[in-house]
């Protein structure tokens, strides 16, 4: 389709003035051969378009099944020609300004089955090259997911406690100190498991660790473990237990919330060992159980069954 004159100079504007990447500008041909087609079948002149009928059109593209992310593109692209129409003083208005696209739905968090979440914790590689390192990576497993800490947390925890650190574990009294968002310290419980992987960590991780360093998980170099190595060793360490899906270290703090709510279903004892400052952060994980609830539904109840 030919794009009508003031759209076609637009575009052209667009593509001068503003540098668009030929992907953008293709993007922004699309939304105007779009919006053009709308107005022909609403026999509306370009420079006639309306408040009124602006929201029509984006109703429409509602109506039609369009994501709130592709109606957001689209109003963006509509409302920056005709902000340039206005400019160049073919339109009165901007029928565009302050409509927006309806909210997107916030994606739930993603997180393990529990057999999926034991298999990956109790998982040892069929190769080992540093038996060491693989003692660590057990043990950052293990606290990850049984401890629910963030990936930040887990870093910055030390081997004791001192003025200065951010987190420590006390083996004695099963816990762990973490300093979370806001400054905010909270301490966890520590499973059976995850206190046996942080033993047979701790007994070899002098020979790993370089002098002076005081972080309680270390890279191959000794020094304290980096976020992209965290995510490296999380993911190959995920692939090579066969998990479904690509895992990253939140996504245990997920699992951890979320199998914990499916068996106490104490939303506020959950919301503590979080670490949330509200309610409603932690409120999100009672969907997660509402789909496990259902998915029990649909294989076990004679009139759920196909």
């Amino acid at each position: 389709m030919q794009l009508q004159a003031d759209f076609g100079e637009y575009l052209q504007h667009a593509r001068v003035q503003q540098r668009l990447s030929p992907r953008t500008l293709s993007l922004y041909a699309d939304g105007l051969q779009r919006l053009q087609a709308m107005l022909a079948e609403a026999s509306v002149d370009v420079r006639a378009l309306s408040i009124t009928q602006a929201r029509r059109f984006a109703a429409l593209l509602h109506r039609e099944g369009l994501g709130p992310k592709s109606i957001a593109l689209l109003l963006s692209v509509w409302r920056s020609a005709y902000r340039w129409l206005g400019l160049q003083g073919r339109v009165a208005l901007n029928p565009f300004d302050g409509l927006r696209a309806p909210k997107a739905p916030k994606p739930l968090p993603k997180a393990l089955g529990v057999d999926d979440a034991v298999q990956l914790a109790s998982h040892v590689p069929d190769e080992i090259a540093d038996s060491r390192l693989e003692a660590r990576d057990g043990a950052i497993v293990e606290l990850l997911y049984g401890a629910g800490l963030r990936a930040a947390e887990l870093i910055g925890l030390d081997v004791r406690a001192s003025g200065a650190a951010e987190g420590w574990v006390d083996l004695e009294s099963a816990e762990v100190h973490v300093t979370g968002k806001g400054d905010k310290r909270r301490s966890t419980p520590l499973g059976k498991a995850a206190a046996e992987a942080l033993r047979a960590w701790l007994a070899v991780r002098g020979q790993v660790a370089a002098a002076g360093e005081v972080a309680l998980f270390v890279g191959a170099r000794g020094h304290r473990l980096s976020g992209s190595t965290l995510r490296k060793m999380l993911s190959a360490r995920a692939v090579g237990a066969g998990m479904p899906a690509h895992v990253h270290p939140h996504m245990l703090r997920h699992s951890f919330a979320s199998h914990l709510l499916q068996s106490s279903g104490d939303l506020r004892a959950v919301q503590e060992l979080l670490g949330h400052a509200h309610i409603t952060t932690t409120q999100v994980y009672t969907q997660l159980d509402h789909q496990h609830l259902a998915r029990i539904y649909d294989a076990a109840h004679p009139r759920a069954k196909k």
